[in-house]
C-alpha cells in the first residue's frame, strides 16, 4: 500500500481553515483523515478530548517533545500545541492522506523536516484572508476572544500572511465554496502525482 500524503494547512487563526476542510473528510475521492493535534491550552465547553485536540498538561507536553514524539510543536498565546508523530505516522501506513491544520510556526518546521528527510509525499497550502481587516472583523464575529487576544492575534496574523510564499499553494479564502474546490484541485493533482 502506498503511503499517504502528509497535507500541511496553515493560515491565521479566523481565516475559516476548520470550515475549508471538513466537508472534505466525506469525499472518497480525496481519501482524507484529519490529524488531531495536542495541546496545553484549556478546554472549550464544546470541544472533546481525542476530537478536537488531545488535551494534555505541560508536563505531559514537554515529556513528549523530550522524547522526540512530536513531528511538530510550537507555542502560540502561551500554550503549546503540535502533532503526534505516531499518530501520523500510524494513519499515513493505512493510505490516508493526512491533513495538519497548524500555525506557520509548525508548518515551517514540517517543510524544513520533510524536505531534509526527502519525504516528497507532502504538500503545503496556505490560506489566506482577503485582507487583515477582514480576519479581525472575523475574530471580533466569533465572540470568544477578549480585545488584548484580538490584538495579538492580529499581530500574530500579520507575520504569518508573511511567511505564506513558503508554502506550495495560496488560497484566498474570498468565498469558503471557492476555496474549497481549490483546495480539492489541489489534494486531487498532488494525490495523481504521489500515486505514480
Amino acid at each position: 500500500m502506498k503511503k499517504g500524503l502528509l497535507v500541511i494547512l496553515s493560515g491565521p487563526s479566523g481565516v475559516g481553515k476548520h470550515t475549508l476542510w471538513l466537508p472534505l473528510l466525506e469525499d472518497k475521492q480525496v481519501n482524507l483523515a484529519y490529524s488531531i493535534s495536542m495541546t496545553t491550552r484549556p478546554k472549550r465547553f464544546d470541544e472533546e478530548h481525542g476530537k478536537e485536540y488531545f488535551f494534555v498538561s505541560t508536563h505531559d507536553f514537554e515529556k513528549a517533545i523530550k522524547n522526540n514524539q512530536m513531528l511538530e510543536y510550537a507555542q502560540y498565546c502561551g500554550n503549546y500545541y503540535g502533532t503526534p508523530k505516531q499518530y501520523v505516522d500510524g494513519l499515513r501506513n493505512q493510505g490516508k492522506n493526512v491533513l495538519l491544520e497548524i500555525d506557520a510556526q509548525g508548518g515551517l518546521q514540517l517543510i524544513a523536516e520533510a524536505k531534509k528527510h526527502h519525504d516528497l509525499a507532502f504538500i503545503s497550502v496556505f490560506v489566506l484572508p482577503p485582507s487583515l481587516d477582514d480576519l479581525i472583523k472575523r475574530l471580533q464575529t466569533r465572540g470568544t476572544e477578549t480585545i488584548e487576544k484580538i490584538a495579538n492575534r492580529a499581530k500574530v496574523a500579520t507575520w504569518e500572511v508573511n511567511q505564506s510564499n513558503k508554502y506550495q499553494y495560496k488560497i484566498v479564502n474570498h468565498n469558503i465554496d471557492t476555496a474549497r474546490k481549490e483546495l480539492k484541485d489541489i489534494l486531487l493533482n498532488e494525490i495523481t502525482r504521489n500515486d505514480k
